[in-house]
């Protein structure tokens, strides 16, 4: 069968042999045993309602192995026999163009040069999956090979519920991901509902179709740390030779070697499993790599002494690495840590003092024992940390959960009040009042035809746009947008493309209405060859509700609502997004923090062009008026900017309350 006809049969009609396990790529850890016996049965029961009775019997002693040896049933047998990455849009079988558009992204999300765990459908963090099973990833192509313009394919974690009539303004495809009755919303409970086949934790962009490779968080990286060293540093001192600290290779986080590279500074990065580093390394990504810790520290030396730009991976533990580089005395001016932190007990964070191997037979086999070592790892992790800060490091928390699951494993990681952190939250000191309040967050997109002169003529018109914008820009968003020029200028020769033909900058409103339409106008001119997907991360303005991360800047006590990420995904949904997506969960951890995410399909129409306007506009400013809402400055300079240019638009603005009302009050308490 060609690629087309597997695309449109969806289940196969015979039986496929059973799959052989592929040990030459990177798999999921073994999940934890927490299903009962009946439960176990009702897992089994969940997973062959996907295929015909005939095929029961063998599926079942099947998939109860699957269960058993790796705590989830993924439905490997299922899994194509093709390639498994973007094509152009024309090579998928399609009645819609969005649709193709979808299949591509989806397919993107699942290639194994992008996927952390591609034969497990997980896309990175651990466990953000785009599926839970190759029976819904069957299922959900062949419902996009079917489906027309007045049609909605509703997806429910992972399983495609069914097309149901819609209208053409409509959204093709609707995601939820992890939507569980609050009370059911911690980690165990997730470990639960997911090994019974009955949710999903789609990360941020991973379930909703959107991850475009390590280069989406370089991005994000390369303007923190850049915008971090400038917080440290003074006016005359450079940049170069000074040292970056942090941790993880795996996903997302194997971004930040790149990102240091790009600002200018010495990045080491430790990282645990050597597959995972191996790999960074050999697509680029990390300069050098060290197993040895005193090889590692005469190497430092010397490139500070050279004053280098270089990434160095150090294969091994970062408590290690933190607690070596204090002994050798080497002064480390910024610090993070980008570990899976959100998923601490199931691969997201290996504790000191034990090899790879043991910890990922020790968290299916021993989860307590586990847990233990974790936290204790923590606990030393801090410490180390702390000796740094006291020599004149800068350390941030990177949105990780790393300084909520130190606290909770007893770290000394509070402030003196006993109610906040020590150390910094990125948004609160650096992408909140520096860019999230402006308006300025991840515009990304994917050009269809899988053609990297595409991607060319895209970035220059992206380019022209910011320079132009930059010419009238008020004082406060300069260096931004000059941030972001210098990095499109860039973007080509740092070979940041992993997968599809995609880039990423931020943008605030105007600039991302302004590209979008010159890139739509492109596309109906010919200039640029086939459709573009336009998309972010759910780390944006708006579209993410996180009291430890997004909305960590937000101070009026609504932090810990989700009102904001849900009125994004619904507003997006009727102002022209092709996909919108919600999900519960992302790079903090399940339960703490709600997603919304979209897709929009440029086609070169002129009622797309309408589209892009209404709906760019909403995502961008909805997060602007809650944040002035907030009394965010920042925001209330940004909105009254707007408003001054959108006369369409009215928001609720706070009234300030003079100190002196409330001294009076506080005396009387």
């Amino acid at each position: 069968m060609t690629f087309q006809e597997l695309i449109s049969q969806g289940i196969p009609t015979v039986l496929p042999p059973k799959a052989t396990y592929d040990n030459t790529i990177s798999h999921a850890p073994k999940r934890k045993d927490i299903l009962t016996p009946t439960e176990k049965k009702l897992a089994i029961q969940n997973a062959l309602r996907y295929f015909p009775a005939a095929w029961h019997q063998e599926l079942a002693t099947e998939f109860l192995e699957e269960l058993q040896r790796y705590g989830r049933i993924y439905m490997y047998r299922f899994r194509p026999a093709y390639t498994m990455h973007a094509r152009p849009i024309t090579a998928y079988p399609a009645k819609s163009q969005q649709a193709a558009a979808i299949m591509l992204m989806i397919q993107n999300n699942l290639d194994p040069a992008v996927a952390q765990h591609p034969h497990e459908l997980i896309t990175y963090g651990g466990n953000g999956a785009v599926f839970q099973n190759w029976a819904q990833y069957l299922l959900t192509m062949r419902y996009l090979s079917t489906m027309t313009d007045e049609q909605t394919l509703h997806v429910y974690s992972g399983h495609p519920m069914g097309l149901f009539p819609s209208s053409k303004d409509a959204p093709r495809v609707v995601v939820t991901n992890g939507m569980m009755i609050p009370n059911y919303s911690k980690p165990d409970d997730w470990e639960r509902f997911n090994a019974l086949g009955v949710t999903q934790y789609g990360q941020m962009t991973a379930g909703s179709y959107m991850y475009i490779g390590p280069q989406g968080i370089v991005h994000g990286t390369t303007i923190t740390v850049m915008n971090a060293f400038r917080k440290q540093l003074s006016a005359t001192e450079s940049i170069e030779g000074k040292v970056f600290v942090t941790s993880g290779l795996g996903g997302m986080s194997g971004a930040q070697p790149k990102a240091g590279n790009i600002a200018g500074c010495i990045t080491v990065c430790a990282e645990v499993n050597p597959d995972a580093a191996h790999k960074r390394h050999s697509q680029g990504w990390v300069d050098e790599l060290f197993e040895d810790l005193d090889a590692l520290t005469i190497r430092l030396k010397e490139a500070m002494a050279r004053n280098e730009v270089v990434s160095i991976a150090y294969i091994g533990n970062i408590v290690d690495l933190w607690e070596g580089l204090y002994a050798a005395g080497i002064h480390v001016t910024v610090g993070s840590d980008q570990t899976s932190l959100h998923n601490p007990w199931a691969g997201g964070y290996y504790p000191a003092g034990i090899t790879f191997n043991a910890a990922n037979e020790m968290m299916a086999a021993q989860p307590e024992q586990f847990k233990e070592a974790v936290q204790q790892s923590l606990i030393r992790h801090v410490e180390a940390i702390n000796k740094h800060v006291s020599r004149g490091t800068y350390f941030f928390d990177y949105g990780n959960a790393f300084l909520l699951e130190s606290s909770r494993a007893g770290a000394d990681v509070m402030a003196a009040d006993g109610i906040n952190f020590r150390y910094p939250s990125y948004v609160q000191d650096i992408l909140g009042p520096m860019c999230f309040d402006y308006g300025f967050g991840p515009f990304r997109w994917v050009c269809t035809s899988a053609d990297a002169t595409d991607l060319q003529k895209s970035d220059r018109i992206a380019q022209t746009i910011l320079e132009q914008l930059q010419e009238t820009a008020y004082p406060e968003i300069k260096q931004q947008l000059q941030d972001n020029i210098q990095w499109i200028r860039q973007a080509e020769a740092n070979r940041l493309v992993v997968g599809s033909q995609a880039r990423i900058l931020y943008a605030d409103a105007i600039g991302r209405i302004q590209i979008a339409k010159a890139f739509n106008a492109a596309i109906r001119s010919g200039e640029i060859t086939a459709p573009i997907v336009l998309g972010r991360d759910h780390h944006d303005v708006s579209g993410t509700d996180s009291p430890y991360r997004e909305t960590s800047n937000i101070y009026d006590g609504s932090k810990f609502t989700a009102d904001m990420a849900i009125h994004n995904v619904i507003g997006d949904s009727f102002r022209g997004a092709t996909w919108v997506s919600i999900h519960n969960g992302g790079g903090v951890g399940w339960g703490e923090v709600i997603n919304g995410g979209f897709g929009l399909v440029l086609d070169g129409s002129e009622a797309v062009d309408r589209k892009l306007e209404n709906m760019l506009f909403y995502d961008v400013n909805n997060g602007i008026a809650r944040r002035a809402w907030a009394r965010n400055k920042e925001a209330r300079q940004a909105i009254e900017v707007e408003l001054k240019r959108s006369g369409n638009l009215q928001v609720t603005l706070a009234e300030e309350v003079d100190p002196v009302v409330l001294q009076a009050i506080s005396e009387k308490l």
